[in-house]
């Protein structure tokens, strides 16, 4: 049966209005769905660009970290405390490395906390550093002090050295000074009547004749002369008026002696050789001494 146009084109419009709302609807649905998906689209670029970001920033700081640690391994002390120190400070930033590879970048918190402890260390370094060279500066201060006191130490031992010897030599000067000294120093021998002669048939006895030379600077007072005189055999003539003295630690035996209160001003004696026997021909030999030294020698000829 054949559709009446009019009644087919009523029915085309109650179609179409009642077709129009789900159309409607699900043309609202779709953009909200597209809205949707580009929002979630956004979304997931914007967290996936943060983490991107937060992941920058945790490689960075296990950078910083690990840039600190080999700074911390090339530091060194002389200072035992301070190299105790440094291993503690060490073993901080080795933990620290640790507990920051154990964390996720997306964890702000944790990451912001291991930068101030990062920071912290930093600061605690450069303190070492300071300390560090504090400690080498006043070291090299006092290395260079005690250089210079061994240097002035070693020259006032170079001083008192050169002052103890000039003192030793004017010691030995004045000590050389004090000496007496003799000159004009004879052996002479006399005969029964006391004229000089040199038969030795008529000799009776012998005089040592000296003079002790002007000395302000000798001890005076009592000084006792010590003569030694020796017949051409090389026997000393003893008497028994020979005594024994000693003269720079050495004893010795005099044939004679006298004692004289010497004054500081030049003195002529004469020291007897008496009874030592009788004389014989050749060379008698004197030695004149005192207690310090020896005055000075003389020699006789008899015939």
């Amino acid at each position: 049966m054949t559709e009446d146009p009019l009644q087919r084109i009523e029915r085309e419009e109650r179609e179409r209005k009642e077709n129009k709302g789900p159309r409607i609807v699900m043309t609202v649905l779709a953009c909200v769905a597209a809205v949707l998906a580009l929002v979630l689209g956004y979304m997931l670029y914007q967290r996936s660009s943060l983490v991107n970001q937060l992941e920058g920033e945790k490689a960075e700081l296990a950078q910083q970290m690990m840039d600190l640690q080999n700074d911390f391994n090339t530091l060194n002390s002389d200072y035992e405390s301070i190299n105790h120190q440094l291993d503690t400070s060490r073993e901080q930033v080795a933990m620290l490395i640790e507990k920051l590879s154990k964390t996720e970048a997306t964890n702000r918190a944790k990451i912001r906390q291991y930068e101030k402890e990062l920071g912290t260390l930093r600061t605690i370094m450069k303190g070492y550093i300071v300390q560090i060279d504090s400690l080498n500066t006043l070291n090299k201060k006092l290395t260079a002090d005690a250089a210079a006191a061994r240097r002035e130490a070693a020259e006032s031992r170079r001083v008192n050295e050169e002052l103890t010897q000039q003192v030793e030599s004017l010691s030995s000067q004045v000590s050389a000074g004090k000496v007496l000294k003799a000159r004009a120093i004879s052996l002479t021998a006399h005969y029964s009547n006391d004229k000089a002669g040199d038969r030795h048939s008529r000799v009776r006895y012998m005089v040592a004749n000296l003079s002790l030379v002007e000395n302000s600077l000798a001890d005076q007072g009592p000084v006792v002369v010590y003569v030694r005189v020796k017949d051409p055999e090389g026997v000393l003539l003893m008497n028994n008026q020979s005594v024994e003295f000693t003269v720079n630690g050495e004893t010795l035996q005099a044939t004679a002696s006298r004692e004289v209160d010497y004054a500081g001003m030049e003195m002529d004696l004469s020291v007897y050789i008496n009874d030592t026997g009788e004389f014989v021909k050749g060379v008698y030999t004197l030695e004149v001494y005192t207690t310090q030294s020896l005055l000075g020698r003389a020699e006789c000829m008899l015939r």
